[in-house]
């Protein structure tokens, strides 16, 4: 049996979805400046996720159980370790990892497919997106394409294979996570943090990764900050999106992440800002206006049938 927590009230669900959403487009955007920042400040790659998401995982589920929410039953928590282990391990685990190698542009660009194999596992499912939303999908990678060209000769390749798991991945775990016994969404969000930040951290250590020194002062505030923002905030909202909305609009942070990713890179970290790449933003805005548009006509012709 599905225990889903059910959909909230029209009302709740109407500032829910904007408000989920501009969380996972702002926060995930300024995570990969946050990622390296914590990386350059002394954090190993699977280290820092393993013990980030155990941080967050652990306040997120303390703080459920203290308000009275239901821990997750043991069907549930297998379940959760499941999508642990495909978003948080695989996912985000190989984007810390390939952040050493590959350029945070590069890294963008492979975040960017992830909405292309949202659309994939999910019409395998039987939910096949609307021509509109494959036309947003297919503008707004265009955009990230746009926006990260000339970038490729900072890559490695096994930077690059590593991305294009973690997209796979991704994608694959947040379509599979539909329709499955879990609990609430936000017990769900902490359940998954424990599991997959536990199985990063055994994953850093097995690989060698051992924290020889005190991080230094940017790297703890940058893991401060990847932990409240990117994991409380970030990620229990988008698990949110998961169990509110169509998975091509859950995964439509893809498009605008890197936007935010560039913006804050110039502003912080100094780095080149062109026209161009304000071009390439407004084609990425463009595939999610698209993908919206497409969501709510088919919305509407669901409501009429």
């Amino acid at each position: 049996m599905n225990t889903t927590t059910a959909v909230p009230a029209a009302t709740s669900t109407r500032w829910g979805v904007p408000l989920a959403l501009a969380a996972v487009y702002v926060i995930w955007g300024s995570t990969y400046l946050a990622i390296r920042f914590a990386l350059e400040g002394g954090f190993p790659p699977f280290l820092l996720g393993g013990i980030r998401f155990v941080v967050a995982g652990s306040i997120l589920f303390a703080l459920l159980r203290l308000r009275g929410v239901a821990a997750p039953t043991l069907p549930q928590w297998r379940n959760a370790a499941v999508m642990g282990v495909l978003l948080l391990v695989l996912g985000n685990g190989l984007v810390n990892f390939a952040e050493k190698s590959v350029s945070s542009g590069i890294a963008a660009v492979a975040v960017a497919s992830a909405p292309m194999w949202f659309g994939i596992f999910a019409s395998l499912r039987g939910e096949r997106p609307s021509v509109l939303e494959w036309l947003g999908i297919a503008i707004g990678f265009l955009g990230v394409l746009w926006l990260n060209a000339g970038a490729a000769h900072d890559a490695s390749m096994v930077g690059l294979i590593a991305l294009v798991i973690a997209a796979i991945s991704w994608s694959f775990g947040s379509v599979w996570s539909r329709g499955r016994d879990l609990a609430s969404p936000f017990m769900t969000a902490a359940a998954q943090m424990l599991c997959g930040g536990v199985a990063m951290g055994i994953v850093g250590l097995v690989s060698g990764e051992r924290l020889h020194a005190l991080p230094s002062a940017s790297g703890l505030a940058a893991f401060a900050y990847l932990v409240v923002f990117g994991s409380l905030l970030g990620f229990s909202a988008y698990v949110w999106l998961l169990h509110h909305v169509r998975p091509a609009l859950a995964g439509s942070y893809a498009y605008v992440n890197p936007a935010i990713a560039v913006v804050l890179g110039a502003w912080l970290a100094h780095e080149r800002f062109t026209a161009s790449e304000f071009g390439a933003m407004a084609v990425i805005v463009a595939g999610v206006v698209v993908i919206s548009i497409g969501k709510l006509k088919k919305q509407v012709a669901e409501k009429r049938t």
